[in-house]
């Protein structure tokens, strides 16, 4: 392990980046997926089962746990990797994808943000200084600079508003950071889905000389092919050198398409969502387990799988556990996501390495396209 924080770029492939991120705490092998524990826990999961699904680092979110536990108590008990038994890298949003959610319920200025908590309405100031704040008494590794993300669509005024206020919170949170040996604070481009707005910020971004870089404001209710040529458009400009990050994205099919244009790490709570939803991903596609025609099937989800909640449990058995909202239900289907997350992560590492990453991305696609009916 090293005593600081280093990207090497291993192998390239086309556009797609086979790389490792090394900190005092552990290694990310990157393309990476981080498994979201926004309040100090990724939900209906042991951390010890998500590190043996291939983990390297998980996210943690400052609004949640500055409400509750409060940021101050984590501190005092040895910061959020004891505080959880994480001991390996840690990265932790800054909280500004959910000042977007509380339209209703803040107030937004120069300064930074004055809101209500949704959990009993007490009133917090979030500026880029307390956010740092809070992100070093959990003593996280990646820390992510306060920003301002908007829905799209949105009108050109209001995104480069936004665009600009995050590139002022970029420069204070950065100083607020300061030099810590060891850890990094991204900057994130924002500029909604508009190219020359992006750019901008990638550009002022870029002369901060930050150690990573992250793309947020996507998957906030545009196309895919537009968060896709937002991407190619964008990454260009963003440091090669430095690893490049997608905030809150996505499905698996949206981690194949940005990994191929030279994305590197990702977090979405769709695996997790979509698990206590009844909803699995695998190798075949999506499945339904709330679909009837999964009530009198023996066959598991995936019998060549490693993950034994996809692997030794019936579609029938799910299925009775969706139907009669069963806690065991959301955790067997987390499980299986967040295993077919890591190994799809994990076979785009190796197609990178081995120079066939196009073929692996077809082949990919193609088995989600054939489905799960005759798979077994």
């Amino acid at each position: 392990m090293s005593d600081e924080f280093r990207f090497n770029l291993i192998a390239t492939d086309g556009k797609a980046r086979r790389g490792e991120i090394t900190m005092p705490r552990g290694t990310v092998r990157t393309p990476a997926f981080m498994p979201v524990g926004t309040a100090g826990t990724v939900k209906a999961m042991y951390l010890d089962q998500v590190r043996d699904l291939g983990s390297d680092i998980i996210l943690g979110n400052v609004y949640h746990l500055m409400l509750r536990p409060g940021a101050e108590r984590v501190a005092r008990l040895g910061g959020l990797h004891e505080f959880a038994r994480w001991p390996y890298p840690i990265l932790t949003d800054s909280g500004g994808f959910q000042i977007m959610s509380l339209a209703d319920l803040r107030k937004l200025d120069e300064r930074g943000v004055k809101f209500k908590s949704h959990v009993d309405g007490s009133e917090y100031e979030l500026t880029p200084e307390r956010s740092i704040e809070i992100q070093n008494l959990l003593d996280s590794d990646i820390q992510m600079q306060l920003d301002e993300c908007i829905r799209l669509p949105a009108e050109r005024a209001e995104i480069e508003r936004a665009m600009e206020l995050s590139l002022r919170w970029a420069e204070r949170s950065a100083k607020a950071f300061g030099n810590q040996p060891g850890k990094a604070m991204f900057g994130i481009v924002q500029g909604g889905d508009v190219i020359d707005l992006r750019l901008r910020s990638a550009e002022a971004l870029a002369a901060m000389d930050l150690k990573g870089y992250s793309v947020g404001g996507l998957a906030v209710g545009e196309p895919q092919e537009v968060m896709l040529k937002v991407l190619e458009e964008t990454l260009p400009a963003m440091p090669g050198e430095k690893p490049r990050y997608l905030m809150g994205v996505g499905t698996p099919d949206d981690l194949l398409q940005s990994v191929a244009r030279g994305i590197d790490m990702f977090d979405c709570v769709m695996p997790t969502r979509a698990g206590r939803h009844g909803l699995a991903y695998t190798r075949f596609g999506k499945i339904n387990l709330r679909n009837a025609r999964h009530a009198d099937d023996p066959r598991p989800l995936d019998e060549t799988s490693d993950c034994p909640a996809t692997r030794d449990y019936s579609r029938a058995y799910l299925h009775h556990l969706v139907r009669a909202n069963e806690s065991l239900a959301g955790m067997l289907l987390t499980w299986t996501n967040l295993a077919y997350y890591q190994s799809l992560m994990a076979g785009m590492r190796s197609a990178i390495e081995a120079g066939r990453f196009a073929d692996f991305r077809s082949e990919t696609m193609e088995a989600w396209a054939r489905g799960d009916i005759e798979a077994i």
